[in-house]
């Protein structure tokens, strides 16, 4: 009751995109790699998806993978018609046990397909050369697909972001704050970059589980330049949505804080935005971030330790803070 007492005293976001029914979402509204924790049905796969989007947004290993599998199966396919059309149908074959003539006729397609085409050997006849004719322009289209995809993902702007595992519950000034941490793991430079919070709550009201959302007010929003790691911090005060929550309250709420984050990329010049949310489970209570940055040797350079930014020591918060959430 008490908590209801206090969300009640906030005044609550309404332009956040999600509902306020909870019984009409479920899990976590952003998924850690910032995408939306939502499956859409009621439509045709081929209508659900983007496969641009899909295939940009692909990991590399399993983008690469899917483009040698694909690349595979079109030359076994083919492989089989002109097997099953006869390899007398095409000349240069060196022929011998039905495996060794399948491997011949692979790899003509696969010469077919690229069209590399080193002239061993050829089709004769109609069937043969038509339906290698047919190979051909498929291997065209698909080798001109592939290379817009490569030049997509080589060339789309991205933040390269690396967050922080958990979020952390840690002393600030004379009492609390939440922190997280982040720091750009690429050699690109991002200027302007600005912050926003979004916190959701999920809480029984009249009976009903309802999602409230709230605005953190951050100590700094916005930073001219991103170069070492930057710890994001939320003031717990009376006006904080935090404020009076003990470590059971947040480990026994369903919280979810929603991290927007949009950046100048200099290179590219143009906006990049990337998203990232943390739950319940992942805020640390009592803990602050171990420094990850130092200078080198001759402290002409700044060595940034990017396998250090989730490290952080356990520590005992203020007495005043703990006295405030026990209340």
């Amino acid at each position: 009751m008490a908590l209801l007492k206090k969300l009640r005293n906030l005044k609550a976001e309404d332009n956040t995109g999600f509902g306020n029914n909870s019984s009409s979402t479920g899990g976590r509204f952003v998924n850690p790699d910032g995408k939306p924790n939502v499956i859409k049905r009621g439509v045709g796969i081929l209508y659900r998806y983007s496969w641009y989007h899909t295939m940009l947004g692909m990991r590399r290993g399993k983008f690469l993978f899917l483009l040698f599998l694909v690349y595979i199966s079109i030359n076994l396919f083919f492989a089989g018609i002109y097997y099953l059309i006869g390899i007398n149908h095409l000349a240069g074959v060196n022929t011998g046990s039905p495996l060794k003539n399948f491997t011949e006729v692979f790899f003509f397609s696969a010469q077919t397909f690229t069209t590399v085409g080193y002239g061993r050997i050829s089709p004769t006849g109609f069937m043969a050369s038509a339906v290698s004719t047919f190979e051909a322009f498929l291997g065209l289209l698909s080798f001109a697909i592939a290379t817009g995809l490569f030049y997509g993902r080589f060339s789309r702007p991205q933040a390269f972001l690396k967050f922080s595992k958990n979020a952390l519950i840690a002393p600030y000034k004379d009492g609390t704050a939440f922190m997280f941490r982040l720091s750009p793991y690429k050699n690109n430079s991002l200027s302007e970059v600005e912050v926003k919070l979004t916190m959701a709550i999920t809480n029984e009201e009249n009976g009903k589980l309802t999602d409230k959302f709230f605005d953190l007010p951050l100590e700094i929003a916005k930073i001219n330049g991103l170069s070492l790691s930057w710890t994001i911090v939320h003031p717990i005060t009376d006006k904080s949505p935090f404020y009076g929550l003990s470590k059971e309250d947040i480990a026994n709420t369903d919280i979810e804080i929603m991290v927007y984050i949009k950046a100048f990329d200099g290179v590219f010049s143009n906006n990049v935005v990337t998203r990232t949310s943390y739950i319940s489970n992942e805020i640390v209570w009592g803990a602050k971030f171990k420094m990850m940055y130092h200078p080198n040797e001759d402290k002409s350079k700044t060595i940034l330790n990017l396998d250090k930014i989730n490290d952080f020591d356990r520590v005992s918060l203020p007495e005043p803070a703990i006295a405030a959430t026990a209340n």
